[in-house]
């Protein structure tokens, strides 16, 4: 009995040691007498107890390191603090295992020097406003790096870049100078299309009035070239039917003449009217002031 017992033990002890279940994204590094023998995936892996056993178990998931803070100086010598964190995946477990002690000792090494690198070749300035230059670099080294260790670096974020104290002073105050400089620029912009505005404003009044005297004036001008035809007009009919009423009265030569003259009197009695008398006709006007004065001489005689 305590044979059988024995042997059942010896038994459990012997299928504890050969079966392996291995989980979903892991794998395991077998060894046989010491030496690589092959790599176990996810399921049931059935080893030789005693023999084979498990050097390694390997994820496969994508990894975080978080690098810790390291001072690094800048090319104008100015100290600064940079908190970085890499993103990894194992690629080649084999590899991981066997080409470097401790992967995540040489990552961090790594990503140590490379920033000291990149960094010290850049002024402080350039390092806040190139974060993503930086972490791009340093993914692409790192990802060369840890390449022959069957590692892909995926992604390399810089969490925080801490300047000293009297850098960051004096960073608040050139920040708020510059805030201060933006919003009087703004306001003296502001002013100027303020100013602008008001410019064009009265300059479009002074056009809208310009032509509203020039349609006045002209306006007026239509009425009074309108007024002086009219009267002109006037004026006219008026010689005419002096004239009608002569000629049904059959004066003779010397009335007539005598009567239009004294109807171009009245005519020429306007301010804008302008009575041109032809050159001939100033010996006929001269012989019939004569006659006037003849006839007026023979009235009072008669008188």
């Amino acid at each position: 009995m305590a044979f059988l017992i024995i042997l059942l033990v010896i038994i459990l002890i012997i299928a504890f040691k050969s079966i392996k279940i291995v989980k979903q994204a892991e794998v395991y590094i077998i060894e046989r007498l010491g030496k690589y023998h092959k790599i176990a995936d996810a399921g049931l892996t059935i080893i030789v107890p005693f023999i084979d056993h498990v050097r390694s178990v390997v994820s496969l998931k994508q990894q975080t390191m978080d690098i810790p803070p390291q001072g690094v100086i800048t090319k104008d010598n100015v100290t600064i603090t940079i908190d970085t964190v890499v993103f990894y995946k194992i690629t080649d477990p084999a590899k991981a295992v066997y080409e470097i002690q401790s992967l995540k000792k040489g990552i961090e090494y790594l990503a140590i020097t490379t920033i000291r690198d990149i960094v010290g070749k850049m002024d402080l300035d350039a390092t806040f406003s190139s974060r993503d230059a930086i972490n791009d670099q340093l993914r692409v080294i790192l990802d060369e790096a840890t390449d022959q260790w069957g590692c892909k670096v995926d992604r390399v974020e810089i969490k925080d870049i801490t300047p000293p104290a009297d850098i960051r002073d004096a960073m608040e105050k050139q920040m708020n100078a510059e805030r201060n400089k933006r919003a009087l620029i703004l306001q003296a912009e502001g002013e100027r299309q303020s100013a602008i505005t008001i410019a064009e404003g009265q300059k479009e009044a002074a056009i809208l009035q310009a032509e509203a005297d020039r349609e006045s004036r002209i306006r007026r001008a239509a009425g009074e070239a309108d007024a002086i035809k009219k009267v002109a007009e006037a004026k006219a009919k008026e010689v005419e039917m002096i004239y009608s009423a002569m000629k049904k009265a059959d004066p003779n030569d010397k009335l007539v003449q005598l009567k239009s003259l004294e109807a171009l009197e009245e005519v020429a009695k306007g301010d804008a009217n302008k009575v041109f008398i032809p050159f001939e006709a100033t010996a006929a006007l001269s012989s019939l002031g004569a006659i006037k004065e003849v006839l007026k001489s023979d009235e009072k005689n008669n008188k």
